[in-house]
């Protein structure tokens, strides 16, 4: 279990290290950047199904995540960056960190969408009072999918796969942080 452990812990700093040009410091084009991602994650969900629109246009708001790198091997985590809109506009940034155990090995990327009904579920998202766990329903999105989509406590959460292979049987869940504009 020990080793484990350590293979868990180097799966993460990995992740880690892949996502340190984040930090790296100041870069004029990163908001330009992040938004043509953002806007072309919200095309691919748009287009892998039609019935997605609806979502864009009742959900009081909505953070999209257009990559979320996960990996692990019994013990795994994962990070993503994206950006929240209240009202079909841009409000802040947030970010997502996954950790994970049990039998699993391998690394993926994945683009989610989380929709909030109310004003009340993005208030408890925006106070850090908010995070997905195992039990929780997430859809991965295909023509259809989202037709009888409905919202849980007043979120839905959406996913599409983007790359990579992972097999997975664990326990875990999805700890979120918002940072306003």
């Amino acid at each position: 279990m020990q080793k484990a452990a350590i293979y868990g812990l180097a799966t993460i700093c990995l992740i880690v290290l892949l996502n340190m040009t984040t930090w790296a410091g100041w870069d004029p084009t990163r908001e330009q950047r992040e938004k043509a991602l953002v806007e072309e994650t919200i095309v691919k969900f748009k287009q892998a199904d039609a019935s997605m629109k609806v979502f864009f246009d009742k959900a009081y708001g909505y953070v999209v995540f257009p990559s979320i790198g996960k990996g692990g091997f019994i013990v795994g985590g994962g990070h993503g960056d994206g950006w929240v809109y209240e009202n079909g506009r841009h409000i802040g940034r947030a970010t997502v960190t996954e950790l994970t155990v049990g039998a699993q090995i391998g690394g993926q990327s994945f683009s989610e969408i989380i929709f909030f009904a109310d004003k009340s579920s993005l208030d408890d998202f925006k106070r850090g009072n908010w995070e997905l766990d195992a039990q929780a329903s997430v859809i991965i999105v295909k023509s259809g999918a989202s037709k009888d989509a409905s919202y849980d406590h007043g979120v839905a959460v959406f996913t599409i796969p983007n790359s990579g292979l992972m097999a997975e049987a664990t326990v875990g869940g999805q700890k979120f942080q918002y940072t306003p504009k």
